[in-house]
């Protein structure tokens, strides 16, 4: 008799249901967010499970991998369509969850996604982490603009190096205003010092990897662009073709049709979103930022303008039908 199991993980504790292949419950059980714990479980020779199933989360790559390498058949199931399968229950609990997954691995309704391989995962972090850096760098630097600018102080166009000795330069004959801004500078300094220790990897890690080298031939791809595309794909082989990725980047258009009612909508936005970001700088800085070296024809720049895509907060291109012969402009704000 075939065996199917349903994981509702928490930081704490997971609910564990298994069902046999008629529907009826087994087993349930609340055991720690440990794989230990779960192997001790979903390893008994008493079960011979044919799925078991794990909602995408924060602990889910590394409850995965364990449970994977012990050669149980795990399967991580996407976010969204779990949630739209659970919410018909009245009652919101963990031990409900846990039924609800394993009646979905028994009937085979669920969506798997694919888990990252460490590396990627890894690389995933040091983008991450350089990302955040530099946002809070510059969120410091924005604060210090609009504070010094309420005493009449302006900071004006100065670039990253000459940012501190302009600041210093404005509060110079007002100390008390020079003991407020000096805990901003020191944090920004230091900000800006890490946030190169990290592009600094980047670097390296580009340098070393031929996909990544490969891709920064195309005109507007840099290190960062390159790197992100590199571990949002991870393994090439999991896409049945090429058309594939722009679906798992969130770039292809929504659809609804009902009866009469048939409409092609804007994009997705499911997918990545540092991915789609990257992409469109990388669209942006062919057509705005373009080089001597990097010439575009008028007929690969009037491409290029139908070829962008719209991201969340509507700064990107929507792919355009080629009957347009304008390119247009869409946001979402």
């Amino acid at each position: 008799m075939a065996y199917f199991a349903g994981l509702d993980v928490s930081v704490k504790e997971t609910s564990v249901c298994i069902v046999d292949d008629a529907g009826r419950i087994v087993r349930e059980v609340r055991v720690a967010s440990e794989p230990e714990a779960l192997l001790q479980v979903l390893a008994n020779n008493t079960y011979r499970f044919k799925r078991i199933g794990l909602e995408a989360g924060p602990l889910s790559q590394w409850l995965y991998s364990v449970l994977a390498e012990a050669g149980l058949p795990v399967i991580c199931v996407e976010t969204r369509h779990m949630r739209a399968v659970l919410k018909a229950q009245i009652n919101k609990t963990d031990r409900n969850d846990a039924r609800g997954i394993a009646q979905m691995m028994r009937v085979g309704l669920y969506r798997p996604v694919h888990v990252k391989t460490l590396r990627s995962q890894k690389l995933r972090m040091l983008l991450t982490h350089r990302k955040l850096l530099q946002s809070k760098a510059i969120a410091v630097e924005n604060d210090l603009r609009a504070s010094l600018r309420n005493f009449g102080l302006k900071v004006g166009m100065i670039g990253t190096v000459k940012f501190e000795a302009r600041i210093r330069e404005l509060v110079e004959n007002l100390p008390d205003l020079a003991v407020l801004v000096e805990p901003l500078l020191i944090v920004r300094r230091v900000l800006r010092e890490q946030l190169g220790i990290l592009h600094r990897r980047v670097l390296a890690v580009v340098r070393d990897d031929d996909v990544c080298r490969r891709l920064m031939t195309i005109p507007g791809v840099g290190p960062v662009v390159a790197l992100t595309y590199r571990v949002t794909v991870d393994v090439p082989a999991r896409f049945r073709n090429s058309k594939a990725v722009g679906a798992v980047f969130g770039l292809t258009p929504a659809k609804y049709q009902s009866g009469e009612n048939d409409r092609t909508g804007a994009i997705s936005r499911y997918g990545d979103e540092m991915m789609r970001m990257m992409l469109y700088e990388a669209a942006q800085s062919m057509l705005v930022r373009s080089t001597p070296a990097v010439t575009l024809t008028a007929r690969s720049r009037q491409r290029l303008f139908h070829l962008v895509f719209e991201s969340h907060d509507g700064r990107a291109l929507v792919p355009i039908p080629k009957r347009s012969t304008s390119p247009r402009a869409t946001s979402t704000l």
